[in-house]
């Protein structure tokens, strides 16, 4: 019988229903107790604290973070170098993704940045996106 996509893959660990690959956001009591059940969902979930982690946080790997916090709090926000840090932190961290576009946008009288990220996973070329928003209160 012929595969019905034969380019798709699956990886290893999200065939056991029964085995939890990590800690899924927002981190809360259901959360802590289910964890995430595929790679492309612990995937996600470590897009996520990447973003949120400030450099030199992260006990080990003191240049791990994009630092986002900082930015938006500075006085003046470079949206390209912006999207250089992110694009460098994914290929050093997340070697299982690949970064599509940074879509980011500040709004300097409202303090308030918002940014998309789309990436692929490498394992089979689907698209996913994160949206964070990070304002001053």
């Amino acid at each position: 019988m012929p595969l019905s996509n034969p380019s798709r893959r699956i990886n290893v660990l999200d065939l056991d229903s029964n085995i939890t690959i990590g800690v899924a956001f927002p981190l809360n009591k259901e959360n802590l107790q289910r964890g995430t059940e595929t790679t492309k969902e612990q995937i996600k979930t470590d897009l996520i604290n990447l973003m949120l982690t400030e450099p030199g946080e992260r006990l080990h790997l003191m240049t791990y973070g994009v630092g986002l916090k900082n930015i938006l709090f500075s006085n003046s926000v470079d949206i390209d170098n912006l999207n250089q840090i992110i694009d460098k932190q994914i290929q050093m961290y997340l070697p299982q993704i690949s970064l599509d576009n940074v879509i980011s946008n500040f709004k300097k009288e409202e303090h308030i940045l918002y940014i998309k990220v789309v990436y692929t996973y490498n394992l089979d070329g689907e698209k996913d996106a994160i949206l964070l928003n990070f304002n001053k209160d």
